[in-house]
């Protein structure tokens, strides 16, 4: 196997005979040309991994054949051969992208070890190219912000078992985006152009659900004056999304854990079985398990479902992602709305972070919402934020730990101060993930203020970041 397919050019021919000796024993493959219109047809008509090329050729300058060599390839590494009065040349090559650059005359052996090394550099900017892309591909889901560990740990696992078959369990509090981590993997699928159908378990009575479902006859039941395909049906050759899954009664638990196992069902009223592939995908609020420990949900259809598990984390564990969100949907819902908002204040935003959302994603989105909605201003303020339960910007907890307690044991103003100050510096840090910058543009001061506020006591953003790693 060859060891890199290198252009020579130089218009000395027997250079050009000494260095393809050189490279062929070094196990290179070699062409050598011996003017700028040589050099080019052979790079139209082949792939180089590097170019070795003298700086001043006959019919052209080596600075100008190299760019256009780079708009052939790129990525071709290119070093420069220069004689002792053409340095600063070769210097400005290299600000032009050349690897490197040789004074003649040379020692052929520093001559391979410059290729070796401009070799070496080509392959690991290719691999790190390639895990570039690997990871875009990775995290390429449009609809799902995710900066925070935790949600691109779920994006890294979705990116992995997309194409598979196998069931998907997506686990999680309500609002947190079950159904748009579910559109993700069917997007991200081979089913992705056949149909994503969903339903919600909780929202149908046994009677409805069982219809919508798998189907029924005319005349099964009452009011049932035409035949109807149902949903399973409607999402055949692609996903079938079963939301709150745990609230699906018992009896229709059996008739679908029946499907799951011969794909294929029976219509309300029919006799005659309706044949399925779909992929499937459920999701639950509630602990599976302890329904089953309960009575209520089959311990033969949870092992049916609980194949490929996903826990989606609530909104107070991805914080790190609050400021994303609430961008996105500032474009998305003043859009909507046709406002022409520039953005959110530092005291807003301070807000949003600081509230742990029990409702999650769609809480933050609904908030935003309403704060749109009233604003009659261009960027969003802290007035407009109405956060159920919120003091203000300060957390209850926090402020409860100063003011709590007997007349003895309150402090005084200026400790309080001092010391909830402080408190609030750390939280802002672990919100931001240690990095001062994020932190003081949250807290709506300049960069030197807020490292005024740290010094005053006695943060070390250091040590901050080795506690909160657990390597103190």
């Amino acid at each position: 196997m060859s060891a890199g397919n290198i252009l020579v050019v130089d218009d000395d021919q027997n250079l050009i005979e000494l260095i393809g000796l050189k490279l062929h024993s070094g196990g290179y493959e070699v062409t050598s040309a011996s003017s700028g219109v040589d050099a080019l047809q052979a790079a139209k008509q082949n792939i180089f991994d590097l170019c070795v090329l003298d700086l001043r050729l006959a019919d052209q300058d080596g600075i100008s054949l190299m760019r256009e060599l780079h708009k052939i390839n790129p990525d071709v590494r290119v070093i420069i051969l220069t004689g002792y009065g053409s340095v600063e040349s070769a210097v400005q090559a290299m600000q032009e992208g050349a690897y490197s650059y040789l004074t003649k005359p040379f020692n052929t052996q520093e001559l391979l070890l410059q290729i070796s090394r401009a070799l070496e550099n080509r392959r690991l900017n290719t691999e790190i190219q390639r895990l570039r892309g690997l990871l875009e591909q990775a995290y390429d889901f449009p609809n799902v912000i995710a900066k925070s560990a935790k949600m691109r740990t779920v994006l890294d696992t979705v990116s992995r078992i997309a194409d598979t078959e196998s069931t998907i369990y997506l686990q999680g509090e309500s609002g947190t985006g079950k159904e748009v981590i579910a559109k993700a993997i069917h997007l991200a699928s081979s089913r992705r152009d056949k149909p994503f159908v969903a339903v919600n378990c909780a929202a149908l009575p046994e009677p409805l659900l069982e219809s919508e479902l798998f189907g029924h006859e005319k005349g099964s039941f009452t009011g049932a004056d035409k035949s109807t395909r149902g949903l399973l049906s409607q999402a055949n050759n692609g996903t079938f999304f079963l939301d709150e899954v745990g609230d699906m009664p018992l009896s229709i638990q059996a008739k679908l854990l029946r499907m799951l196992q011969d794909r294929q069902f029976y219509p309300v009223g029919s006799e005659k079985p309706v044949v399925v592939n779909v992929r499937i995908i459920v999701a639950t609020n509630k602990d599976l398990e302890q329904e089953v420990a309960k009575g209520s949900f089959r311990l033969d259809l949870f092992y049916r479902l609980h194949v490929i598990p996903i826990h989606l984390p609530p909104l107070r564990e991805r914080k790190e992602d609050i400021p994303l969100l609430a961008d996105r949907f500032l474009k998305q819902i003043s859009q909507q709305m046709r406002k022409d908002l520039k953005g959110i204040t530092p005291e807003a935003m301070q807000k949003l972070m600081l509230y742990d959302w029990p409702g999650n994603v769609r809480e933050l989105e609904n908030t935003l919402e309403y704060a749109i909605a009233m604003t009659r201003h261009d960027t969003l303020t802290e007035d407009t934020i109405l956060i159920k339960g919120a003091a203000g910007n300060t957390r209850p907890d926090v402020l409860n730990s100063f003011i709590n307690g007997t007349k003895t044991s309150v402090k005084s103003y200026k400790t309080a101060k001092y010391e909830f100050e402080k408190e609030y510096l750390l939280h802002l840090l672990k919100l931001c993930g240690g990095k001062a910058s994020e932190a003081a543009k949250l807290a709506g001061k300049s960069r030197t203020d807020f490292y005024e506020l740290l010094r005053k006591h006695e943060i070390k953003i250091d040590e901050f970041k080795r506690t909160e790693m657990g390597l103190n």
